[in-house]
């Protein structure tokens, strides 16, 4: 019986759904309420994505007559699973991951990039003019940051000696000086990691002055919700991820006191996030591929190539 429950408990309560649901929805607030008071604004009250969420979820799904029935349905499902699954392979409490073996890194950005290519499907089955062009835009999106967040954690695997996430996270541990070495490589997943989640400046698949809601404009009611919600989530797994390869995860704390250097840690990413996110204006899908293989990449292969002679030294 506790075979069966305790993976249960992982995904469904922490560090799955419930867990990811209720930290992405107080990071939502405080993203929100930052760009407010930086644009001289006051901002939503604390309640306010939550109240969001509910409104969503209690109205009507409307499914347009052409759109492929099935595949609109299930998408949202598909986008959430793949990013929960993808937490149980991160250091959350400690610098042991519930999942953890060679090369789990590589499944992990896989996973994290299935979401991406839901938002694509969900923009390309809804079978709208405004839903294609957004969905264009994601998957052209997606081929200009994909290599460079790729590439850039690929230096920290071979200063670490491992693609484990875990063991790359151990390993900054005991080495905190070779987390400097990766600044390079940080800003380059960084950036990357902005474009994956669709936020300014890279938030033209779903400009809402240029394409109504790009690829999310036929959804509705519940299945809106999930997929909002499943960028939310995505915000706070990639914020972990890059603190588990790039900044030492828990360091050499476990337990409770891990996981609150967990949350600091993660919080301190997704702030970065933010700043990006007010400090910048939105650019063009062109610039965006242009700014990903001709600065990130070259950032990226930079960074492995200085880790390639220091290992080798």
């Amino acid at each position: 019986m506790m075979d069966v429950l305790i993976p249960v408990i992982y995904i469904a309560i922490f560090p799955g759904f419930v867990f990811l649901g209720i930290y992405s929805t107080i990071i939502q607030w405080v993203d929100r309420k930052l760009t407010a008071i930086m644009h001289n604004r006051v901002g939503p009250p604390i309640y306010q994505p939550i109240a969001d969420f509910i409104k969503l979820i209690s109205k009507e799904v409307i499914i347009p007559d052409n759109a492929d029935v099935l595949m609109f349905k299930s998408l949202p499902y598909v986008a959430i699973a793949s990013i929960i699954a993808s937490i149980l392979m991160i250091p959350v409490y400690s610098n042991n991951a519930i999942i953890k073996f060679q090369g789990d890194i590589i499944v992990v950005l896989y996973l994290l990039t299935i979401p991406t290519v839901t938002f694509f499907l969900a923009g390309w089955s809804s079978t709208s003019p405004y839903s294609t062009i957004g969905s264009m835009r994601v998957m052209t999106q997606l081929f200009g940051y994909e290599i460079p967040l790729f590439l850039s954690v690929a230096g920290p695997c071979i200063i670490a000696g491992s693609w484990s996430v875990s063991d790359i996270a151990k390993f900054f541990t005991e080495h905190p000086s070779y987390i400097f070495l990766n600044i390079p490589a940080l800003i380059s997943a960084l950036l990357a990691s902005q474009g994956k989640l669709e936020r300014v400046p890279f938030d033209a698949p779903h400009a809402k002055n240029e394409v109504v809601g790009g690829q999310f404009t036929e959804y509705s009611g519940r299945l809106l919700a999930l997929f909002l919600l499943s960028i939310d989530i995505e915000m706070i797994v990639l914020a972990a991820f890059i603190n588990a390869v790039f900044l030492g995860g828990v360091f050499k704390f476990s337990g409770f006191l891990g996981f609150i250097i967990f949350i600091i840690k993660t919080f301190f990413v997704c702030l970065v996030f933010v700043l990006f996110k007010v400090a910048m204006a939105r650019v063009r899908v062109d610039q965006v591929v242009k700014f990903s293989w001709k600065y990130l990449v070259s950032l990226s292969i930079f960074q492995i190539f200085l880790n390639l002679y220091i290992k080798l030294n």
